[in-house]
């Protein structure tokens, strides 16, 4: 039996990409390694710079979550634009623009520049990723090829995620934080050379007319939804926060009802009415979420509650992410022959082992634990990834392949910052509110240990003992159990993706 998508109309019969084609995926996967090296390393360096520019809780979750915000606002827009201008354009000009602000964010002085920078890195990183998976699409014509290309582009990406930690390990022991971010100039530059060469321009031939009040509903549809989230995840429900999730929500409407009503939307809402769509879409989603929020927490348990190196805490993690490389290889020949409906679900029931690990072998057991949760929630996430990115594909035609990459996008980028801020927010709340502040301690010392797991490691070392180690014991204590109840809420959201996957990914059989 062959499993295949009826709207797809590159089968496993159409055209296969010789040589120069394998050589552009080479080229298309410099800036997937770039972000996901970026998005590993800031993890890893938070603690750095959480201790170099002591920012307020707010703060630390704004230089993680700016970058994703802006990105996840502009991706349907920049995706629709390479669809009509060129998506290999807008590859370079993103490529361009990330390498020249990466640098700034280097030596940013403030939180609020370092912020600031990040804001620019998501306004010129929405122009990359859309363009390298709709590219993929155009290039691989033949599905099989395709969805091994997919495959070779997830691992890419979980690659980048392995070499960070041991890079960013290596730069923050021998060097300050910002050199993390100066990774972007060396990899950029022969994306730049090589890309004109190897890499086909490819656009929409009949695009539609560029719509400025689409492009505005969209970002005023997303970054007040999203901010939302933020805001109830750090300060619960408040008026404000609700007034920003109802205003995302109008604008988002008013979108949908704008597409709906163009003869040549921006964003073909049809699309979302394929259940192998919509339903890759969510796993995506809420695979990100889980794989993000793992992320968020364990650096931090590694480095400043198990007292490990930088170096020491990336290379813990490098299981992980090999398993989750090796995953997404393996299940191509599987999802030839068996339905994603059943491959999704199986390889997420692995995430969900991976997470009830973390919940209750973490406290008092040292780093082990959280080693072999890694590589178990990996199999998971490696897997589905793959298998959703290539439906997402398959079941949008080839000439909208940017405004459907763009929608994959987005929903990996709100994945991202969900998982930063509902359970970082999550834990954050939980930590503050189990740490007793012991007995003696000044006032000011309490304070910025209640602010973050950082700011009560600075506090402790500047205190004489023993109060600065009963401050940090406190703190750690607090923080594990903040750890457990985060874990169990993650392993919820991997069985809610399951249950999605085993419902909407149905694929018709013929022989």
């Amino acid at each position: 039996m062959t499993h295949v998508s009826p709207t797809d109309t590159g089968g496993i019969h159409a055209p296969r990409a010789g040589a120069r084609g394998w050589f552009a995926l080479v080229v298309l996967m410099l800036p997937v390694l770039l972000v996901s090296v970026d998005n590993t390393v800031l993890s890893f360096a938070l603690p750095e710079i959480a201790l170099a520019l002591a920012p307020s809780g707010a703060e630390q979750l704004w230089i993680i979550d700016a970058y994703p915000l802006v990105l996840a606002g502009l991706l349907v827009t920049m995706g629709t634009l390479g669809d009509r201008f060129g998506r290999r354009r807008m590859l370079l000009i993103g490529a361009t623009g990330f390498a020249a602000v990466s640098a700034l964010a280097a030596f940013a002085p403030t939180a609020g520049l370092l912020i600031a920078a990040r804001v620019m890195l998501g306004f010129f990183g929405a122009m990359l990723m859309p363009s390298t998976l709709s590219l993929l699409r155009s290039i691989f014509q033949n599905r099989d090829q395709r969805r091994m290309a997919i495959a070779v582009w997830a691992s890419a990406f979980s690659a980048g995620s392995a070499l960070g930690p041991i890079v960013g390990g290596f730069l923050l022991e021998h060097f300050a934080w910002g050199s993390v971010f100066l990774i972007a100039v060396p990899v950029l530059i022969p994306l730049l050379i090589a890309a004109p060469l190897l890499v086909p321009e490819s656009r929409d031939p009949a695009p539609g007319r560029i719509d400025p009040i689409s492009i505005v509903l969209s970002m005023a549809a997303m970054i007040p939804f999203v901010y939302a989230i933020k805001s109830f995840a750090v300060d619960g429900p408040t008026i404000a926060g609700s007034a920003w999730a109802l205003l995302g929500v109008v604008m988002g409407a008013l979108f949908v009802r704008r597409q709906l009503r163009a003869s040549n939307p921006m964003l073909d809402m049809a699309l979302f009415r394929r259940g192998s769509f919509s339903g890759a879409i969510l796993v995506n989603l809420l695979s990100v979420v889980a794989l993000v929020g793992f992320l968020y927490f364990v650096p931090q348990h590694l480095q400043l509650v198990l007292g490990m190196s930088p170096m020491m805490a990336g290379l813990a993690l490098v299981p992980g992410m090999i398993a989750v490389i090796v995953a997404g290889l393996t299940v191509v020949p599987i999802s030839r022959r068996v339905a994603p409906s059943i491959v999704v679900p199986a390889a997420l029931a692995f995430s969900v082992i991976g997470y009830l690990l973390v919940a209750f072998t973490t406290e008092g057991h040292g780093a082990l634990p959280l080693i072999l949760a890694f590589v178990v929630l990996g199999i998971g996430i490696g897997a589905a990834e793959t298998i959703s990115n290539e439906l997402i594909l398959s079941s949008a035609p080839a000439s909208k392949a940017g405004a459907a990459s763009a929608v994959s996008e987005t929903a990996y980028e709100l994945g991202a910052v969900l998982g930063t801020a509902v359970l970082g927010g999550i834990i954050t709340a939980i930590y503050r509110g189990a740490l007793v502040i012991p007995a003696g301690i000044p006032s000011d010392a309490g304070d910025a240990a209640r602010e973050t797991l950082a700011g009560a490691y600075t506090a402790a070392h500047d205190l004489a003992e023993p109060m600065g180690s009963a401050l940090w014991t406190a703190a750690a204590s607090a923080f594990e159990s903040g750890v457990t109840l985060t874990a169990l809420i993650g392993a919820v959201l991997v069985v809610i993706a399951g249950v999605i996957a085993a419902v909407t990914l149905r694929a018709p059989r013929v022989r």
